[in-house]
């Protein structure tokens, strides 16, 4: 049985390369789509959601090759089946930004409904409503999304919720409408902003990508070009988050703090020393953590995917603390498995109580989902005796060698079989 097993660690000390955002490379990936050509992707993560995301591209007729130092390269011939099935959407659900491009460029596309991570309902009303707004017209069965559009008109789209997924998809749809768009409460998240810089590469007119208000001007003409994925702020915050815990002082080489302004204040109010320069971010935790209470929102604030990594930490700091979830239902399953490692939670609803303890006792414990799964390695670093966490393939989805490098910043961890 494959599993990983940390003993308790710390302090920690050295350098760790970040890797390429995640949630930037599946999307520009998803971009690839839009025009024939060759395209050159940099600082990809070598992880399985990249993979499937390969796959995806592979079964619609692209070519996907990785080479290396972490480069990719994707050709798309121009002649395309625009058609994601449900052997590979169920593996992840970023796969649905698929179908703006799609639909965008070939006037149709045919996309199983979407599975992914295991956090509640995620519904995706909010693309096709975007979509159609620009024109596409959408037919539900079999367990598949056909959307058909003879020619895309710009439209002004107001989305009900900041939605990451949505505005990235009537964004790649909207390159190629006619006229202009604009997306109203848009996502501001950096990896959008990724997403426009690297469409204005291949020739469209995106502006104000990383602001509320996003306007796309429609181009007959897009080309395949090279680009460099933004690092990845919440792998960022996986480390700064083991280094809270176990105590110590690292170096995370290419972290942009500009990404995760919120996260370094909260941390700094917990007592841990932050400071960025030109090669990355520096962080020590030379005492026990503080408790604070936190919120997440959509960004500028607390990304929800920072917050099992917060709740690991709240959980060995000195006090109480309230974690609230504004954004998604069902974000707090992994809480059951901190408990079993004797953490002091309280959950209702949307709120978390946590009174913090001076260390966790090490239990077999499940990883539920990417973020949740290396929160509970986190944790584990505080805990004695051994901690095994099974089901490490789904951290596998989202973090490239978790347990190689947090060995080398002197981490007590191995991976079993």
């Amino acid at each position: 049985m494959d599993r990983i097993l940390v003993r308790p660690s710390g302090p920690l000390s050295g350098d760790v390369k970040i890797n390429g955002a995640k949630n930037s490379a599946l999307k520009l990936m998803a971009a690839c789509t839009l025009a024939q050509g060759t395209y050159l992707l940099k600082e990809v993560p070598d992880i399985t959601d990249v993979q499937s995301m390969a796959e995806l591209l592979r079964s619609m007729g692209l070519t996907v090759r990785n080479l290396e130092n972490n480069q990719i390269e994707i050709v798309n011939p121009g002649d395309i089946t625009p058609e994601a099935p449900y052997e590979q959407v169920e593996k992840m659900r970023a796969s649905i930004v698929v179908l703006g491009p799609l639909v965008s460029t070939y006037g149709k596309a045919r996309v199983a409904l979407p599975g992914g991570d295991d956090f509640g309902p995620r519904p995706i009303d909010m693309h096709l409503k975007g979509l159609e707004a620009l024109g596409v017209r959408f037919t539900s069965e079999h367990g598949y999304i056909e959307a058909e559009a003879e020619r895309l008109i710009g439209s002004r789209v107001v989305l009900d919720f900041p939605s990451v997924g949505a505005t990235e998809n009537i964004m790649m749809a909207a390159v190629r409408a006619e006229g202009e768009t604009i997306i109203e409460n848009a996502a501001r998240e950096p990896e959008i902003a990724d997403l426009a810089a690297f469409l204005n590469r291949m020739g469209a007119k995106v502006l104000g990508a990383g602001s509320s208000t996003v306007t796309i001007q429609g181009v007959d003409n897009l080309v395949a070009v090279e680009h460099t994925v933004i690092p990845d702020r919440i792998e960022v915050a996986t480390y700064l988050s083991a280094v809270g815990i176990a105590g110590g002082e690292i170096n995370l080489l290419g972290a942009r703090a500009d990404h995760m302004d919120m996260l370094c204040q909260k941390l700094g109010e917990m007592g841990m020393r932050i400071s960025s320069d030109s090669t990355g971010l520096w962080a020590m935790a030379s005492k026990g953590l503080q408790s604070v209470d936190l919120a997440t929102l959509p960004y500028p604030g607390l990304a929800t995917d920072y917050k099992p990594f917060l709740v690991a930490m709240l959980s060995v700091a000195d006090g109480v603390g309230i974690v609230t979830e504004n954004l998604f239902s069902g974000r707090f399953r992994y809480v059951d498995e901190l408990i079993r490692m004797g953490a002091e939670i309280r959950t209702e609803g949307h709120h978390a109580v946590i009174r913090g303890v001076p260390k966790l006792s090490g239990a077999p414990v499940r990883a539920h989902d990417i973020r949740a799964g290396a929160a509970l390695v986190t944790a584990a670093l505080k805990a004695d005796g051994e901690t095994e966490i099974r089901d490490p393939h789904h951290i596998d989805r989202g973090y490239e060698d978790l347990v190689g490098k947090l060995k080398s910043l002197g981490a007590d961890i191995d991976r079993a079989n």
